[in-house]
């Protein structure tokens, strides 16, 4: 079950005295979310309002709709990251209280005979965890080494797009283990460090290698880059929401595709979509420089580009090696 941090809001609200608030979070903590607002309102007889979009981590706050909504504080749940707000936006904490012991015990008895020195990595909602079941694989005779957080990440943590804590131990450790049921965390891992990478899904009490997955990602994004070469003309899509917003590598991968003879248009959008792309005629390709995991993850009819195959293609074009062009620690 997710326990949201009601206490930290409640103690902000009570040091701010706001006359407005607004809750965001992921489309599977809506309902936790109302009862938040609902214990707000109660408490403090103020509007709370629940932000009912799409937000998928610290780079899509929801910072818009809280200004038009004319709240003071907007408290984002369930996407923790290194600093404890952002503004007017304050990050509060959500963390799932089941437990890894069962299935964290089975992998490390089963993987004994074949690694010695693992990492264990995470998400927002497990991190929690990472101290017991650290505590579980020694007891296995294992070297558990956990990577050290940068920026927005803490110890241990990785983002879908952000890997610092797992890249840094390349060189450290056999294999790399996940904690939760989140294919798209522990791919990207498997995916930008090509170590063997494992998931403990504490649901089903199972845990699975994610290499051959994430092959199959990878595959995916070299197929588009190939499908991209021959395009003439090519849209590059920049986002517009807030943690998405990256201008000057838009305009630096125009400046150089026009170099090499593309010609390029700049397209902005809040979401990217498939449909929504389609509207622009014309173009052959598109590069976003938005989330790389729009590109990724994603049917699109055109090839669409993240940033790491956008410069891949860059290569391609002037005749380099393709090269390991998503074995890096942040895929923007």
């Amino acid at each position: 079950m997710m326990i949201i941090d009601k206490g930290k809001i409640f103690e902000v609200i009570n040091n701010q005295k706001p006359n407005s608030v607004a809750l965001s979070g992921p489309e599977g903590l809506i309902a936790k979310i109302q009862e938040t607002a609902d214990g707000i309102e109660d408490a403090f007889h103020i509007p709370a309002y629940v932000i009912g979009d799409t937000c998928w981590g610290s780079c899509d706050l929801n910072t818009h709709a809280a200004d038009m909504l004319g709240a003071d504080i907007l408290f984002n749940i369930g996407h923790t990251i290194a600093m404890e707000s952002i503004g007017k936006v304050v990050m509060i904490d959500a963390y799932d209280d089941i437990g890894f012991d069962c299935v964290a015990r089975k992998c490390a008895l089963d993987l004994r005979a074949h690694y010695e020195t693992i990492s264990l990595l995470t998400d927002s909602q497990h991190l929690n965890q990472i101290p017991s079941v650290k505590l579980i694989f020694e007891e296995f005779g294992y070297d558990v080494i956990i990577g050290k957080g940068k920026g927005q990440l803490n110890d241990a943590q990785v983002f879908g797009c952000e890997f610092y804590p797992a890249y840094q131990l390349l060189q450290k450790v056999d294999a790399y283990i996940f904690l939760g049921q989140s294919m798209f965390h522990s791919a990207s891992i498997a995916l930008s460090t090509e170590k063997p990478t494992y998931m403990l899904d504490p649901y089903f009490q199972e845990y699975s290698e994610v290499t051959e997955f994430a092959l199959g990602l990878r595959k995916k994004a070299v197929l588009a880059i190939y499908r991209a070469l021959d395009a003439d003309r090519i849209g590059i899509i920049i986002g517009l929401k807030e943690g998405q917003f990256s201008q000057i590598r838009a305009l630096e991968l125009k400046k150089t595709l026009e170099a090499l003879g593309k010609k390029v248009q700049l397209i902005a959008l809040t979401e990217i979509t498939n449909e929504r792309v389609l509207n622009f005629k014309k173009i052959d390709a598109f590069i976003q420089v938005a989330c790389p995991r729009i590109a990724t993850d994603n049917y699109f009819k055109k090839p669409m580009l993240s940033v790491p195959q956008g410069l891949a293609l860059i290569k391609l074009l002037k005749n380099e090696p393709l090269g390991d062009f998503l074995k890096v620690k942040h895929w923007l």
